[in-house]
């Protein structure tokens, strides 16, 4: 388990390397949501989602033969980034193992930032065997996208920053793929404002973390056929589901078309670009799943091509 101490000693590493992403409060929203909605914007965060904040915490505790070793990483293409530029800024190399199916637009920015990239086909190859073993010929350090403890602590900075903003609310919306974010988040909700409920948010097509919390133990399934690339664990992580079986209160779904229009909703009112996985949380709000009086919402991305995004909104 983590502690609120450890999402601290994060927030210490990341000052002056990390953005403090803006709050945006919309009254379009909060009349939709009968609620005072404050969507906390990490679309903005270096390298367009939260993921940096975990990716620095992580590689920057590693020793100085570590990083000069080099990193690897599996990802869709958040973390893939996040880690690239979070070693780029250290001194060190990454290498990323990244689906031949990633978004065009993360494929092209992870290798702008100067990872190599190695690719594997998320349909039929599992890319944690093959992360371990790329990381043992290589000797390179593996840097895992949310079953850690300096990664999850990293990203409970997201909710450290938004309750310093927003000191007052009663629930804590966030998406939820592996589960580091809300893991490393509803550990900081929970010790600031205990009474806070904390709320996470799936698509459809993957909630295995819905139905990991209702057997009371980790729950594998097909990888997710979903528009949110970012959202497509088969299973959640078993150190992020310790955490989350006992801080997470609720997880909801949303469907792919409640994904668009709150990503359409984002653009047209907010003037927010916003990827699929990282709009799930305003879809749940939009779809009437969450209920509060004042709700904190974790958009927790937004690299999403012109064209992807394009095609997406005109369906």
């Amino acid at each position: 388990m983590i502690e609120l101490a450890d999402v601290q000693a994060a927030a210490r590493r990341l000052d002056g390397v990390a953005h403090h992403t803006p709050v945006f409060t919309s009254r379009t929203l909060d009349g939709l949501a009968g609620a005072s909605v404050h969507v906390k914007a990490e679309c903005f965060q270096r390298g367009g989602a939260f993921k940096f904040r975990g990716a620095y915490n992580k590689i920057s505790s590693l020793g100085g033969e570590v990083r000069t070793r080099g990193i690897l990483a599996y990802s869709s293409g958040n973390h893939a980034q996040a880690v690239a530029i979070a070693a780029a800024l250290l001194g060190s190399r990454a290498t990323i193992l990244m689906p031949e199916d990633a978004p065009v637009a993360k494929t092209e920015a992870t290798r702008g930032y100067g990872a190599e990239i190695v690719t594997y086909n998320r349909w039929t190859e599992s890319r944690e065997e093959i992360g371990e073993r790329l990381a043992d010929e290589r000797g390179l350090e593996l840097v895992r996208p949310y079953d850690d403890p300096l990664v999850m602590a990293g990203q409970g900075t997201v909710a450290l920053e938004l309750l310093q903003n927003a000191p007052d609310l009663d629930v804590l919306v966030a998406p939820v793929g592996g589960g580091g974010l809300i893991a490393g988040c509803s550990t900081v909700a929970k010790s600031l404002r205990p009474g806070i409920r904390v709320v996470g948010v799936e698509p459809e097509a993957g909630d295995d973390t819905a139905r990991s919390l209702a057997a009371g133990e980790r729950v594998r399934i097909d990888v997710p056929r979903t528009i949110a690339d970012g959202l497509q664990a088969i299973e959640p992580g078993e150190l992020t589901f310790a955490v989350n079986r006992e801080r997470v209160d609720e997880v909801v779904s949303v469907s792919d078309a409640e994904i668009i229009d709150a990503m359409t909703f984002l653009f047209d009112r907010m003037k927010l670009v916003v990827e699929p996985s990282g709009a799930v949380g305003i879809a749940a709000l939009l779809a009437g799943r969450v209920r509060g009086k004042r709700i904190g919402v974790v958009v927790s991305g937004g690299n999403v091509g012109a064209a992807r995004f394009a095609e997406l909104l005109s369906r």
